[in-house]
């Protein structure tokens, strides 16, 4: 079971505290289920089958041979990178963080993808799952937040029932600190406050400059 809100569950490789701001703590950080790396497994070990069994069957010494040879462990290489390999890295680097202010999606070694909800944005929150899923103790989580994005949906989340009640338990505290200051609760921040906050996550590395100006198109649209 993962732990309560007040304990943070930590990956392998930990969430980067640089990418966190001066008062944010991490409640929550967990990877992917490994039932999301059943898939790659399965191919990877196919291909394997599929080189051996080739390598077996093509006999001779010559040339040809050998030149047909490295065309079958290229091929097989080619395969490994396009899908097994791609799918082990996105899931070692993937990152689903809870902190006490926001929810943060990131993956990617080279190419890195980021998302983040902040808590008082976050309208609703789900959780599927099969049979199999409950019993494995994984399932898809499904948020939906205000805002452009609308709804999110994370595949193979460990124990999504718990992780749904850790973002119901951190959102209510988040707007209780508001609250318990005499506020409703937090202001939606202002074009330039987002502008100066994506700014700084773009250098920290937390989102690419791609995705930086995306973002600031929309909000100088609206």
């Amino acid at each position: 079971m993962l732990p309560s809100a007040g304990a943070a569950s930590v990956a392998v490789v930990p969430f980067p505290k640089r990418l966190l701001t001066s008062d944010e703590e991490v409640v929550l950080d967990t990877r992917p289920h490994w039932i999301a790396l059943v898939g790659p497994v399965a191919v990877t070990l196919l291909l394997i089958a599929g080189l051996v069994a080739a390598l077996v069957n093509i006999h001779g010494t010559g040339g040809g041979k050998s030149v047909l040879r490295w065309i079958v462990v290229i091929v097989v290489l080619v395969l490994f990178v396009a899908y097994p390999l791609r799918r082990f890295v996105q899931w070692a680097t993937s990152h689903f963080v809870v902190t006490n202010e926001r929810l943060i999606h990131r993956s990617g070694l080279v190419a890195k993808r980021s998302m983040e909800v902040p808590l008082n944005r976050i309208n609703d929150v789900r959780f599927e799952q099969g049979v199999f899923e409950r019993i494995i103790g994984a399932g898809d989580l499904i948020v939906e937040s205000a805002g452009e994005r609308g709804q999110e949906v994370f595949d193979d989340v460990r124990h999504p029932e718990a992780v749904q009640k850790v973002i119901y338990e951190r959102a209510e505290a988040y707007q209780g600190r508001f609250a318990g200051q005499g506020g409703a609760g937090p202001a939606r921040p202002s074009v330039g406050e987002e502008l100066q906050r994506l700014a700084d996550l773009r250098d920290r590395g937390a989102i690419t400059d791609t995705e930086f100006q995306a973002q600031k198109g929309r909000l100088l649209g609206e």
